[in-house]
């Protein structure tokens, strides 16, 4: 599925979660995202920090144009993504869009490693 073609519709509430089983579905149609209860979770690595401020950046830009807002976490090189839907508290198709669109985010590109133990 092309999640990047799609655009992430308003949601006020109403809306009903998508449940655990079809989030797993739809899950292998992401690269890298995984589930964390009602979320979608991501890890990124940068060279630096510069380059980790110039994606959350671009995310925010990418967020804005959504009208559909990650939350997020800038470890010096990394950055946490979480995305969810906080209207109806949890997950809906706009965080499978958002999930696939800050993937396709030029031209930071970050390496997919799993995130290190703290």
């Amino acid at each position: 599925m092309d999640w990047t073609a799609r655009r992430c519709v308003p949601c006020e509430g109403g809306v009903p979660r998508i449940g655990p089983e079809e989030a797993e579905r739809l899950l292998v149609t992401l690269d890298g995202w995984e589930r964390r209860q009602e979320r979608l979770h991501k890890h990124f690595r940068f060279r630096d920090f510069r380059e980790a401020m110039r994606f959350v950046g671009a995310m925010a830009d990418l967020a804005e144009s959504e009208g559909h807002h990650p939350d997020f976490s800038v470890h010096y090189a990394a950055v946490d993504v979480e995305v969810w839907t906080h209207a109806i508290g949890g997950l809906s198709e706009n965080d499978f869009i958002l999930a696939a669109k800050i993937d396709a985010l030029p031209p930071v590109r970050a390496s997919q490693a799993p995130a290190a133990a703290e």
